[in-house]
C-alpha cells in the first residue's frame, strides 16, 4: 500500500510539475526580482539621489506644497522608506467660483501640473526617466502583464496549486529527504547528478517553498473564491469598504487656521501606532479651520501587511478616528500577505529571501531538466526523439535561459532607450517577452547541446555587462560612483549582477563540458522501425 501511494505521488509530482513547470519558472524568477523592487526601481531611474531618513522627506515636502498650493482643497504625500529616494506629491486646487471640481484630466484634478516627484534629502523636484522599474517584475509575477489582470491571476493561481501539490508529492515520494539535504554527486551518471541537485535545492529551503506558494494562493483567494464576498456582501464595493473604510471630510469653513506640521503628525500617529512609520499622508482643506490629516501607516512595519490610517484634526492634532480591530480571521490573512511579500523583512532576512528564492529556481529548472534527462534512456531511439520530447527539451532551454535574458533586456533597455522618449515604459516591457521570444526561435534551430550553451551564455552576457553598460550610460548609476558616495544599495545590485551572471556563465561552461553516455538504441525497435 506504501508503495503504491508513492508511486501515486510520484506521478502527480512529475505532471503538476512539468505542465506548468515553464510558467512557475517565470513566476520564481520575477518573484524572486520583485524582493528588491524599491532598488531596482531606484537603479532604472539614475536621475533620482540617495535614500533620506522620514522626518527630512516629509519637512521637504511640506515645505514645497506650502509654496506651490497654500490653499489647495487637498494634499496627498507619498513618503519615501529607507530602500527609496523619491517623494511623490500631488494637490487638489480649489474650484474657481462657479466652477465644478473635477477629477479627470481636464478638470482640477490631480494632473500633471498638480504633481511633483521631489529628492527625497534636498526636497529638489526631479524628473526621472519614464520606467515602471521593479513594478514590471512583480505584476508579470502574478498577473503575466499582457493578458488582462483577472484571466492572469487565475492562471497564477492554478500554477501555484499545481506547485503546492507538486511540493507536497515530492515530500511523501522521497525517502531519504532529510540525507538529500547533505547528497550531491555532480560526477555520477547524468540522471543522478540531476537528481541529487533537484532534491538539494528543494530540502535546502523546503518550508519557504511551502509558505511562499500558499501564502501566495492565499492572497489570490478573492479571485479564485470569490463566494465568501458575495454570500456577506451585496457588491465588491461594499466588501472593500468595510475592509478599508473611507471618512467623510468636512467642507471648508472659509475661516483660516494654522495646520499642525506634517512632522507632528508623524509624530502623533507613531505615537498612537507604539513606533511603526508612516507610507501616506493625505491633507484635506489645508490652511483652513476644517483641516484634516490622515495619516496611512506603512505595510511593511510589521509581519501583518495592514496599512490602517489614522485621522487627525489638522488644527489641534487630535485623535479623530482609527481604523477598527480587526477578527482573526482578517489578521490571519494580512500575516498571509505580510509572509509573502516580506516587506517587513530587515536586510539580512530579505537576503534570505531572495536566496531562497532563488533556490526555488533552480529547484524548478532541474526538475523540467530531470525529465527529459529521466526519460531519454527509455526512448526507442535516444538520438531521434519524438516530437513531445523536442517540444519539453525545447521549452526547457527556451524558459531556463529565456527568462533570466528577458528580465536583463528590461534593464538594457532602460539604459539605451533616450530618456526623453515617449512610451519608453510600455517598449522596456516589450522587450522583455521580445528577447524571451526571440531564444525561444533561436533554440529550435540549434542543436540541443548547442542550444543549452548559447542559450545560456547569452543570458550571462546580458546580466553581468549591465554594470558596464550603466557606467557608460549613466555614470551618476556606475558601481565607482556608488562607492564613492556610499550608496551601498546600489553597490550590492552591481555586484549581484555580476554575481548572477557568472552564474549563468559557469551552467554554460558546465552544459559545454558535458559528455552524454551514447546508448545503442532498442535492437527491437530499430529492426520493427526499418521492417515498417
Amino acid at each position: 500500500m506504501k508503495e503504491t501511494l508513492r508511486q501515486s505521488m510520484a506521478w502527480l509530482h512529475t505532471w503538476s510539475g512539468l505542465l506548468f513547470g515553464w510558467l512557475i519558472f517565470a513566476m520564481f524568477m520575477t518573484g524572486t526580482a520583485s524582493y528588491f523592487r524599491p532598488e531596482i526601481t531606484r537603479w532604472m531611474q539614475p536621475e533620482t539621489g540617495k535614500p533620506a531618513t522620514l522626518a527630512v522627506a516629509a519637512a521637504n515636502a511640506e515645505a514645497h506644497l506650502l509654496k506651490v498650493a497654500p490653499k489647495a482643497r487637498s494634499w496627498t504625500i507619498n513618503l519615501p522608506d529607507d530602500r527609496e529616494s523619491v517623494t511623490r506629491v500631488s494637490w487638489r486646487p480649489l474650484p474657481k467660483p462657479g466652477e465644478r471640481e473635477g477629477r479627470g484630466p481636464r478638470g482640477r484634478g490631480f494632473g500633471r501640473g498638480n504633481s511633483a516627484e521631489l529628492d527625497a534629502a534636498t526636497g529638489a523636484i526631479v524628473k526621472p526617466r519614464q520606467t515602471r522599474g521593479g513594478d514590471f517584475f512583480f505584476r508579470m509575477h502574478y498577473q503575466m502583464h499582457y493578458i488582462p489582470a483577472l484571466y492572469g491571476e487565475w492562471l497564477a493561481g492554478a500554477a501555484a496549486m499545481l506547485m503546492l501539490a507538486a511540493i507536497i508529492s515530492g515530500v511523501i515520494t522521497h525517502k531519504r529527504i532529510f540525507a538529500d539535504f547533505f547528497t550531491f554527486r555532480p560526477k555520477k551518471a547524468a540522471q543522478r547528478s540531476w537528481l541529487d541537485a533537484h532534491n538539494l535545492t528543494a530540502v535546502l529551503a523546503l518550508p519557504f517553498h511551502l509558505m511562499i506558494t500558499y501564502t501566495g494562493l492565499v492572497m489570490l483567494m478573492p479571485t479564485l473564491m470569490p463566494w465568501g464576498i458575495s454570500a456577506n456582501f451585496p457588491t465588491e464595493q461594499a466588501y472593500y469598504a468595510a475592509m478599508f473604510p473611507r471618512y467623510k471630510m468636512p467642507e471648508r469653513t472659509g475661516e483660516a487656521a494654522p495646520l499642525i506640521s506634517i512632522p507632528q503628525a508623524i509624530a502623533r500617529a507613531e505615537q498612537v501606532w507604539g513606533g511603526g512609520r508612516p507610507s501616506m499622508i493625505m491633507v484635506e482643506n489645508p490652511g483652513d479651520r476644517a483641516a484634516r490629516v490622515s495619516v496611512v501607516r506603512h505595510s511593511g512595519d510589521q509581519l501583518a501587511y495592514d496599512g490602517g490610517l489614522l485621522l487627525f484634526d489638522g488644527v489641534t492634532g487630535a485623535l479623530l478616528a482609527a481604523p477598527p480591530e480587526h477578527g482573526p480571521a482578517v489578521v490571519t490573512n494580512h500575516v498571509m500577505f505580510g509572509l509573502h511579500m516580506g516587506r517587513f523583512s530587515a536586510p539580512v532576512l530579505r537576503w534570505f529571501y531572495f536566496l531562497a528564492s532563488l533556490a526555488g529556481c533552480a529547484m524548478v529548472a532541474t526538475g523540467l531538466v530531470l525529465w527529459t534527462v529521466k526519460r531519454r534512456k527509455n526512448l526507442p531511439d535516444p538520438a531521434r526523439p519524438n516530437f513531445g520530447f523536442r517540444l519539453v527539451e525545447r521549452l526547457n532551454i527556451a524558459t531556463i535561459a529565456g527568462v533570466p535574458a528577458g528580465m536583463a533586456a528590461v534593464l538594457w533597455v532602460n539604459r539605451l532607450l533616450p530618456a526623453e522618449m515617449r512610451g519608453r515604459a510600455t517598449w522596456e516591457m516589450h522587450s522583455f517577452f521580445i528577447v524571451w521570444a526571440f531564444v525561444i526561435v533561436y533554440v529550435c534551430l540549434r542543436p540541443v547541446r548547442r542550444a543549452w550553451v548559447e542559450g545560456l551564455a547569452l543570458a550571462a552576457a546580458l546580466v553581468a555587462a549591465l554594470p558596464l553598460v550603466s557606467a557608460i550610460t549613466t555614470p551618476e548609476r556606475s558601481l565607482l560612483h556608488s562607492l564613492m558616495t556610499g550608496d551601498m544599495g546600489m553597490v550590492a545590485f552591481d555586484l549581484t549582477l555580476v554575481a548572477l551572471g557568472l552564474c549563468l556563465a559557469f551552467s554554460a561552461y558546465k552544459a559545454g563540458a558535458y559528455k552524454p553516455t551514447v546508448r545503442q538504441p532498442r535492437r527491437r525497435a530499430v529492426e520493427a522501425k526499418a521492417a515498417a
